[in-house]
């Protein structure tokens, strides 16, 4: 490990002192600005739509008048032509325009001018304020708007309810455009934290004359000092936090990540360092400019060197070393590969100091190539079959310049979570000294499983809406095409032992379900990587344990003599495909779909081997389509990987799909039989103790 060589200077308290005098209005009165309004000064145009939108006309929803609409079906067998075109018109009509070029400039990162008779509205995932979730995790009581205005026009604070029905809260009107001594004027204004109990948000528009355009900078949401209080405990002063960054070869998107941090100066004011953990060959440190950002940190940032222990290996080494130092209060979780919008790290450690009882503050994951899609706002862990689901049934990928915030009432509601993805996540120091480390099982549910263990310990993780990161999205990605899938079902099924103790049916049927979706798309090394999965936990907690630093090579190994891992290079044989690949089957309903799966996994299990062994691909599959019905009656087929990079060739043997079917019923079986038994056992372990981590640590590097 090696410490950045600059010393501990000045420079630290520089920035204290510079973001207090920044805010000194508020300090001064004892308030705290706790989220600042921001804008994009780069790629605005694809991601404005998350800071600010053109102001148009709320549509309401007959749903959120009368939520008994919700439950009556649409039969669309009964649909005539004209009720299907209303229907359409009901929900296309209304999306919004989110253009915002001719409507408003932004100045800089904390000024926008909106254009003369221009109309602009500020909610948005970004710069609405989540007043909600701060009058429900907090003892704050009201918060206050201030802003800076310039120019003629209004600015009309707005908020809304957990069932979006919107409300106006203040105007005021401005015309400084005469005044030549003191053109920009400040306003201040305090809104009760009344009416939230199920959600809302409080935010602004602002609207320019017809004769002039109108400028707001340094807007800012601000709450009394007086509320920062955990465990009865005084109000506290700033507390500071460590960044945890764990990278594998994606030298360059991990320095953008440090680059990034290093220009947000308000942030670097509650930094005690970043905990930069390389377990790659090319390395972070040898990037161009690496020495320049270094010195920018300084003792800003801890740059670790050690072997390849995967995501919970990383991050675990960024939480032990944030122990190890006892300085911070929290460790930041953050994904190498991810663009920061920085100020959201500073948002979830501000809301973190307020929180009644210390929690995890997730952000949410916006798409890196979609980049005003968000994956999800908060997810839930369903215990019945171990597997989660998105918080409030909340569809995943929604994409705010399609619908903004404003015309989503079921997105204003407070929506609570079990768990957050480890791309962005913030865990106090005090929560990581009483239920430990992430679990060493490499990568996969390690995230799920964590915050699943703090709230088996009081401790709630909670999804902040404002906060977020841009991550690769999941769609080009497919575990079960990869080695991936072994730590997949392996850590799903160590998550159950750990935290549904008792065994359940269901627990053996989607073991089998796993392995029959492989078997029928013809992808048998992953019904190997199943098994694999499965007795190795049946070996024990320690085994899982000494074997993380060698698994990953095992894994690649026994991968390795299934056709279906290996790309094609016979150019000759992928243009002998014979015919040309048709959608899957697509059921009516669930119980069409299970009876088309029942015939097609007894098709698969007694087809004549004869007609099996074709060396000619009968059909391409594209990656979109690579699910179980696409192979029904398919014996062979060219199949392209989910990053459309390389082609497979998947061939059918009944015979081996019939064995490791088997096979897997007997492993389910057995592990339903020992469930208590293991469930116990991995329970007493303390897999995920600092002194199993020192241990791992320790082993790993030798």
């Amino acid at each position: 490990m090696t410490k950045a060589t600059s010393a501990e200077t000045k420079d630290k308290q520089a920035m204290q002192k510079k973001q207090d005098t920044s805010s000194a209005n508020s300090s001064n009165e004892g308030w705290e600005v706790v989220n600042r309004v921001v804008y994009p000064v780069k790629d605005a145009e694809i991601t404005m739509p998350l800071y600010v939108i053109p102001w148009h006309r709320s549509y309401l929803q007959r749903t959120v008048l009368d939520p008994r609409m919700n439950t009556r079906a649409i039969d669309i067998n009964n649909l005539n032509l004209t009720d299907f075109k209303k229907l359409l018109a009901d929900t296309s009509s209304h999306l919004p325009n989110v253009e915002t070029q001719g409507i408003c400039t932004v100045l800089s990162r904390n000024s926008l001018c909106v254009a003369a008779g221009k109309h602009v509205s500020l909610c948005t995932f970004f710069n609405a304020f989540p007043a909600s979730y701060w009058q429900h995790w907090t003892r704050v009581k009201t918060v206050k708007f201030t802003a800076r205005v310039e120019g003629a026009g209004a600015l009309q604070l707005m908020r809304s309810t957990g069932r979006g029905l919107t409300y106006p809260v203040q105007k005021f009107e401005f015309d400084s455009s005469n005044q030549t001594n003191q053109p920009a004027q400040v306003i201040s204004y305090e809104i009760p934290m009344t009416g939230l109990a199920d959600g809302g948000y409080f935010w602004f528009d602002a609207k320019a004359s017809d004769s002039s355009c109108f400028t707001v900078s340094d807007a800012e949401w601000s709450v009394p000092r007086t509320n920062k209080v955990q465990s009865g405990k005084q109000p506290q002063s700033n507390s500071t936090f460590s960044i945890a960054i764990t990278t594998f070869n994606r030298p360059s998107y991990c320095h953008n990540q440090l680059k990034a941090i290093a220009e947000n100066k308000a942030l670097r004011a509650r930094l005690d360092t970043i905990y930069c953990t390389d377990q790659g060959t090319d390395l972070v440190k040898n990037q161009p400019g690496f020495n320049e950002t270094s010195a920018n940190l300084g003792s800003q940032l801890t740059y670790i060197q050690q072997a390849n222990l995967g995501g919970s290996g990383g991050f675990s080494r960024g939480m032990f070393e944030t122990l190890k130092a006892g300085k911070s209060s929290y460790t930041m979780l953050l994904d190498d590969d991810a663009i920061s919008e920085t100020e959201c790290i500073l948002r979830a450690l501000q809301f973190a100091d307020y929180t009644i009882k210390p929690a995890i503050i997730g952000g949410g994951m916006l798409h890196l190539d979609n980049r005003t899609v968000l994956y999800t706002q908060g997810e839930r862990f369903t215990r019945n079959n171990v597997w989660m689901k998105p918080s409030q049934n909340l569809d995943y990928n929604h994409d705010f310049a399609a619908i903004t915030l404003q015309d989503c009432p079921e997105r204003h509601q407070r929506i609570d979570t079990d768990y957050n993805g480890w791309w962005m996540s913030l865990i106090p120091t005090a929560i990581m000294k009483e239920i430990g480390l992430s679990l060493p099982v490499f990568i996969k549910f390690d995230d799920t499983e964590y915050s699943i263990r703090a709230l088996e310990h009081g401790y709630h993780t909670i999804c902040l809406p404002g906060v977020a990161v841009w991550h690769q999205a999941w769609h080009d990605k497919d575990p079960s095409r990869t080695w991936e899938e072994y730590f997949f079902q392996r850590n799903r099924w160590i998550c159950g032992l750990l935290h549904c103790t008792r065994p359940s049916l269901r627990f053996a049927i989607e073991m089998l379900r796993s392995d029959l979706a492989s078997g029928l798309k013809l992808a048998y090394s992953a019904m190997r990587l199943h098994h694999m999965g499965l007795q190795d936990i049946l070996r024990g907690p320690q085994y899982i344990v000494d074997s993380m630093p060698q698994k990953l090579g095992e894994v690649r190994k026994a991968r390795q003599s299934f056709s279906d891992t290996q790309p094609v290079s016979d150019e000759a044989l992928i243009s002998e495909v014979l015919r040309e690949h048709v959608s899957p089957f697509t059921a009516h309903d669930a119980k069409a779909l299970r009876k088309t799966q029942k015939r097609a996994t007894i098709k698969a299990l007694f087809a004549h081997e004869k007609h099996t062994k074709n060396p000619r691909p009968e059909v391409a599959i594209p990656a979109q389509d690579v699910s179980w019905p696409s192979f029904v009656g398919v014996n062979t087929a060219i199949v392209t990987a989910p990053d459309g990079t390389t082609l497979n060739l998947f061939q059918r043997d009944s015979k081996l799909f019939r064995k490791m079917l088997r096979a897997d019923a007997l492993l389910a079986l057995k592990m339903l039989r020992k469930w208590k038994k293991l469930s116990r056992e991995y329970r007493s372990y303390d897999m995920a103790s600092v002194e199993s981590w020192e241990q791992i640590f320790r082993a790993s590097n030798k």
